[in-house]
């Protein structure tokens, strides 16, 4: 099957591939197809939407989708997060993993990526968020994700602040010196 990237795929099958009803004004305004018979504009069939979808560029897609929602949606904070797709497999076998990043207030998914078998969600953190806007943004994720390079690449290279929520195995040292403060005065009574 041929790739079909985001700039040759037609823009009313994508568009209507997410909005389930479109009017014939909206349909006219994506260069739908006009039937001369009936006088109106027809949305893509669902075979012609399917077929579509199934050759476009996912990555190029997902990006531009991520990006316009990042420029209408007003946001404070993203989070980032982990899962095993259930029932989901890859040819060899092996479970489907998925890195997404999303909109704490709305919900939206603005980025996501398969993790490879070989690595897991700390390096890809990276790459997931390269070419995202989150410069002045609180970056969340979990213990996991509690390391230096992560840190620093939020801070100094994408100019985010960052809150990881727990401190587990995975940072022993830095799980020691947090247990010996005196939690029991947290937060401290006014």
């Amino acid at each position: 099957m041929q790739t079909v990237t985001l700039s040759d795929a037609q823009p009313a099958i994508l568009t209507v591939a997410v909005a389930a009803v479109l009017t014939q004004a909206q349909l006219k305004r994506i260069r739908a197809r006009f039937d001369p018979k009936t006088k109106r504009y027809v949305a893509p069939s669902e075979p012609t939407i399917r077929r579509v979808l199934q050759g476009a560029d996912v990555e190029a897609l997902d990006a531009a989708i991520g990006a316009w929602l990042l420029g209408t949606a007003g946001f404070e904070a993203v989070a980032v997060d982990g899962k095993v797709l259930k029932g989901a497999v890859r040819a060899e076998g092996a479970q489907v993993h998925l890195l997404s990043a999303f909109l704490h207030g709305q919900g939206v998914t603005i980025a996501q990526k398969q993790i490879a078998r070989k690595t897991n969600e700390i390096p890809e953190l990276r790459n997931l968020l390269q070419d995202v806007n989150i410069a002045g943004k609180v970056v969340t994720a979990d213990a996991l994700h509690t390391q230096r390079e992560t840190a620093r690449f939020l801070v100094e290279d994408k100019k985010a602040d960052y809150l990881f929520t727990a401190v587990k195995g995975n940072q022993r040292k830095l799980r020691d010196r947090l247990t010996c403060l005196p939690w029991g005065d947290f937060p401290p009574q006014r």
